[in-house]
């Protein structure tokens, strides 16, 4: 065992090809690596939506427009512009427009409610909002009480040329309703932004590695949401990673084909963000946008129009899919690689996964904090191994006990990251900020982790979810695991529950795959296949679990 892999025992465990370290500070600003694709890759289809392409070359002048019109409001460098849009084409180049203006983004969940969206406005500062119209009705009923002082107003046909846009327009407004009325009497279009930017003039701000690019707000399950605030070196850092990571298959997409991703999870989600949309544009690469992961019929009629190479996507979408009567309508024979990230994926989920696909889920793991990759497992591996991995180059991980002792080989403890894509901070919030970093630089995730002798990493659980029955530990994720691959199970979910005995109990709730399913035969599955204390005391049936935009479940809703 070398040096290297005594501080570090998974490099053993890295594929052919994929260095220790890479070279993170490549470039100067994210704004740098866009314009370097943006000329390198002109030619190319950058994005495609509803069947409609836009190059880099179209997306450069777009976005330097956008950039334009920005600073025609006077913005100072280092301001906050928020953006609330599902995906559609208006994200990235808005994304690109901010960036290269010298402003910050903030990414919004579409769907908040306008209590969660004035928290958000309100935190971060934001003087600018690009919101998508079936959203806008939110807006107004907070807007008066944030700082937001300009409001550019998107539609969904906004970049599908004039015909076609204007069909998708009248569709989405009048046939499926699904513009609730609004008055943002201030509001520009999105069009006419970038038109009257196009005319004005471009003023090249000094970007540097430090300067923040993003504020990323955290579920908030620790109480109130906070913004993770992540610097152009962080996400320039973690996509780099992700690309070095990728490679060994990547590379096999023949010379002469553009690699393409499906963009299904959400980009205002980090893991979008920068595994999709940042990585694509340093790559060349092609990114489907997919507006609505959720209808999962237009999501397989969409695919099957496409040869794709990369799907990056969460368990429950992998589930929904593969599940799907419509799945093999698509020819998924070019998929290299299939990361499964932001919540625990499920073996059978993964089985399969791998059975009709021929590609293997590799799960990674990462957190907004991460920006969001810290590991994930070698996307050569062909067998689901039920880890979260081993870190991605420049990165170190520790498990460590409540004094931040690194606790030995086997053990649980919370897990720690170290590397040039942690966060710098949580935005405006030292007190919360000094309780998750550490003097030596690493960052405590709040997950508790077990490393192997290996160097691979698993997930026992968040801190906050572990179930103590009479003393002893339970990990919701393990029940879980346990009871998906029973025959007539489509979805679980675990939580603890108060019990007067002992303290607490395992509540399990399921969606059922097969109607016929029993709470006897449940009981007695698990029975057979977990010990006493962690058997659920509670069983629920229910026709879908309560979830996020992007799929996680949300085990606190179940909990009543």
């Amino acid at each position: 065992m070398t040096a290297a892999t005594a501080d570090r025992p998974w490099l053993s465990a890295y594929p052919e090809g994929v260095p220790a370290d890479i070279d993170v500070d490549q470039y100067p600003s994210l704004v740098h690596l866009m314009e370097e694709s943006f000329a390198k890759y002109a030619t190319r289809p950058a994005f495609s939506f509803m069947g409609k392409e836009t190059s880099y070359a179209q997306t450069d002048s777009l976005s330097q427009a956008f950039a334009a019109y920005l600073q025609s409001l006077g913005l100072a460098k280092g301001d906050r512009v928020a953006i609330m849009m599902p995906n559609v084409p208006q994200y990235p180049v808005v994304v690109a427009g901010i960036l290269r203006a010298g402003y910050v983004v903030v990414n919004v969940n579409p769907l908040y409610t306008a209590r969660e969206l004035e928290h958000q406005l309100k935190d971060s500062g934001a003087t600018a909002i690009v919101i998508i119209e079936n959203f806008a009705h939110t807006l107004e009923q907070c807007i008066a009480h944030t700082p937001v002082k300009h409001v550019v107003l998107a539609a969904m046909g906004d970049m599908l040329g004039l015909l076609k846009g204007a069909i998708v327009n009248y569709v989405v407004r009048n046939v499926k309703k699904m513009v609730p009325a609004y008055k943002l009497p201030q509001a520009v279009r999105f069009n006419e932004a970038i038109a009257r930017g196009a005319r004005g003039s471009f003023k090249r701000p000094d970007l540097q590695p430090d300067d923040v690019a993003l504020l990323q707000y955290t579920g908030g399950t620790t109480g109130v949401s906070k913004g993770a605030v992540l610097l152009h070196r962080n996400i320039i850092a973690n996509a780099l990673q992700s690309e070095a990571w990728n490679d060994p298959v990547m590379k096999k997409v023949p010379a002469d084909e553009q690699s393409t991703s499906i963009c299904a999870l959400p980009l205002y989600h980090i893991f979008a963000f920068t595994v999709n949309m940042i990585l694509g544009l340093r790559t060349g690469g092609k990114m489907i946008l997919i507006p609505n992961p959720r209808d999962l019929p237009a999501v397989l009629k969409e695919l099957s129009k496409q040869r794709f190479h990369s799907f990056p996507a969460v368990n429950t979408l992998f589930n929904g899919l593969a599940n799907h009567p419509d799945f093999n309508t698509v020819d998924w024979s070019h998929l290299k690689v299939s990361v499964g990230g932001g919540m625990a994926v499920q073996g059978a989920v993964a089985k399969l996964w791998l059975e009709k696909t021929g590609c293997p889920i590799c799960e990674g793991y990462g957190l907004s904090e991460t920006s969001p990759s810290a590991s994930c497992n070698p996307v050569t591996n062909t067998e689901f191994t039920g880890t979260i991995g081993v870190p991605l180059p420049n990165t170190w991980m520790k498990c460590i006990d409540d004094d931040g002792n690194e606790v030995p080989v086997g053990q649980p403890g919370e897990i720690a990251i170290k590397g040039p894509q942690v966060m710098a901070g949580y935005w405006q919030r030292p007190d919360e900020t000094a309780k998750v970093m550490m003097a030596d630089g690493y960052f405590k995730s709040g997950d508790i982790g077990i490393m192997d002798e290996r160097g691979y990493f698993k997930i026992v659980d968040r801190k906050k979810d572990m179930v103590l029955v009479s003393g002893f530990n339970v990990y919701p994720n393990e029940v879980e695991d346990v009871v998906a691959t029973m025959p007539g199970v489509l979805e679980c979910a675990v939580v603890g529950v108060p019990d007067e005995k002992s303290g607490e109990a395992v509540k399990l709730v399921i969606v059922k795959k097969d109607p016929s399913l029993t709470e006897a035969q449940v009981r007695e599955f698990c029975k057979a296949n977990l010990t006493g204390y962690k058997q659920p005391k509670v069983i629920e049936f229910r026709t879908e679990l309560p979830k996020t935009p992007v799929g996680k479940i949300l085990r606190r809703e179940l909990r009543g």
